[in-house]
């Protein structure tokens, strides 16, 4: 589950998993969620990644982990994250202190690691590359297929930074210190992250 306010790139950090994975050779479905607003307001998605084959749209009562951009719209998400399960977390917006009781939270500097990668927007990706590199759900050379596919033709101008912020938070994170395939404890195989 992805949360934060409109104008942190959730939209497309979320797409570019849910791409990600495909190009991986996984099951995919994404639904974003937001507000009339296009930047402040609310906005969440919800991506279901699977090494099978998917049924339903990813409306779900419960997830595995999340991605946390803002603190403002977090505790609509914290509510549905299963105990035991892993959130990535803005370091630069989301206070040390936010509430995250039996989870597991993972804060990077996103803008701070974004803007020393010469891409001061791009603190979504930088969130994504680590989310991804903390649970294995996707290869930072999947992301980065995706992204360039996603970026439409009138912003190619920030496909070298976009690349740039995917890397610089796949390399800030611990590799697979959260595994999301495998003998996950509060994951089965027929659940999927």
């Amino acid at each position: 589950m992805f949360t934060g306010v409109g104008g942190q790139g959730i939209q497309l950090a979320s797409k570019t998993l849910a791409l990600g994975a495909v190009i991986d050779g996984r099951q995919a479905m994404m639904c974003g969620h937001y507000a009339g607003a296009m930047r402040g307001g609310q906005t969440d998605a919800s991506v279901v990644v699977a090494d099978e084959g998917l049924r339903a749209l990813p409306i779900l009562p419960s997830a595995w982990s999340a991605f946390v951009m803002s603190q403002e719209y977090w505790e609509p998400t914290r509510v549905r994250i299963r105990t035991g399960g892993v959130v990535v977390v803005n370091g630069d917006l989301v206070p040390e202190d936010f509430p995250h009781d039996g989870l597991t939270a993972f804060r990077f500097p996103a803008q701070q690691l974004a803007a020393d990668a010469g891409a001061p927007l791009g603190g979504s990706l930088v969130l994504l590359g680590a989310y991804c590199a903390l649970t294995g759900l996707c290869s930072t050379e999947a992301l980065v297929a995706a992204m360039r596919r996603l970026v439409p033709p009138y912003r190619t101008q920030h496909l070298i930074g976009n690349e740039a912020a995917l890397r610089a938070g796949s390399g800030a994170a611990p590799p697979s210190a959260a595994p999301a395939w495998g003998n996950h404890p509060v994951l089965t195989s027929s659940e999927g992250p």
